[in-house]
């Protein structure tokens, strides 16, 4: 059970140190870049967004391969991830699909 709850864990922590770059990349340095005219704010802060996005894919990859998570929960993660606050969407999805029984790799 254990080998199971690893990978979704580990894809529910990247889920939301993604969107906290998103929020920060949104709300802190786009206004300072059109505010105060520091485009190095964008940057520093997309490149971080971009980097932990990557790190999310390969997360939700894993969790695909190990934890048998379904296409369909994969999907949906994936498309919360865009959204700003979406992890606090797709932590109930990851956690509803880590109670269901694990359902074969073809879902």
């Amino acid at each position: 059970m254990n080998d199971l709850v690893a990978p979704l864990g580990s894809l529910r922590l990247w889920s939301r140190a993604e969107d906290f770059s998103l929020l920060a990349l949104v709300l802190v340095a786009m206004p300072l870049k059109y505010a105060l005219h520091l485009p190095l704010a964008v940057r520093i802060t997309g490149g971080v967004h971009g980097l932990l996005f990557l790190v999310l894919l390969t997360s939700l990859v894993r969790a695909i391969w190990e934890s048998g998570l379904g296409w369909r929960v994969a999907l949906q993660v994936l498309a919360l991830a865009l959204l700003p606050f979406g992890f606090l969407f797709a932590d109930r999805v990851i956690v509803r699909a880590a109670a269901a029984p694990a359902a074969p790799l073809g879902d």
